[in-house]
């Protein structure tokens, strides 16, 4: 009765969804895969696991919904200070997961483009080869974009691009006249529509971003959402579409 109950309310929400504009670009701190290990009695980097394959059901959720872009906080630069069977763990999984979208044939229907974006330099060398391969096979692809946030940190980005420019006033193929919001944007670690950010959401009950995309958030709209995220439902990716549509039909006004 409860799962009957669950997808009635699920296609009333999604009906209502489906009449406004949907965001061209989400992205997501997928927060509290240790916490929801912990509470099923598991070690806490096990929790990772059950993240991972969350993640792949909202990926499929953002396609069919229409959203265009999604990227995915998958492991920052503070992490790094986690233990190493974690850290082992988290990039077996990443690895793992990258092997599967690259043989998984919807990757090629869809025609989507994936990106690491964060400093690649600090990855593992396995890891950082797969990278390298799913980037190079779908870089020709344009009408979805996949960007999974590792090693990643928005004011090590914001530096990165920085310096990046710097480089080429010092070889004098631009002066700094020409610095702009526009050049600054080429710079970041993405491309494409990953410099503005439409919805930010973040689950397991924290209401701060957490050094992501500052950069691309200064317009965004930022849902939090309490459950932990393996336990994210499609229900919640809609109400925060819904708090999105309705939060920017106000600014409008």
């Amino acid at each position: 009765m409860i799962g009957l109950v669950y997808r009635i309310y699920e296609n009333r929400l999604l009906r209502s969804v489906r009449k406004g504009n949907i965001p061209e670009h989400i992205a997501i701190i997928m927060d509290g895969n240790r916490r929801f290990a912990r509470k099923k009695g598991l070690k806490p980097y096990q929790g990772h696991f059950f993240g991972s394959k969350k993640a792949e059901e909202v990926l499929e959720w953002c396609w069919e919904l229409g959203v265009r872009m999604l990227t995915l906080y998958a492991f920052s630069t503070e992490n790094f200070n986690r233990s190493e069977a974690e850290k082992r763990n988290i990039f077996s999984l990443l690895e793992r997961e990258l092997m599967r979208i690259l043989k998984d044939k919807r990757t090629y229907e869809r025609e989507m483009r994936v990106k690491i974006v964060g400093r690649k330099d600090m990855l593992p060398r396995n890891l950082l080869k797969t990278v390298e391969e799913v980037e190079k096979i779908t870089s020709k692809h344009r009408r979805h974009f996949l960007n999974i946030a590792v090693a990643y940190g928005g004011r090590q980005e914001i530096m990165d691009a920085v310096r990046a420019i710097l480089r080429k006033v010092e070889e004098g193929r631009i002066s700094p006249d020409e610095i702009d919001k526009k050049m600054v944007e080429e710079h970041l670690y993405g491309d494409g529509k990953y410099s503005k950010v439409d919805l930010i959401i973040r689950t397991g009950g924290e209401q701060r971003l957490s050094n992501f995309l500052p950069w691309q958030a200064a317009n965004s709209i930022a849902y939090f959402c309490d459950v932990y995220w393996p336990e994210f439902r499609k229900i919640d990716l809609l109400r925060a579409i819904r708090s999105w549509q309705f939060r920017r039909s106000q600014e409008v006004v």
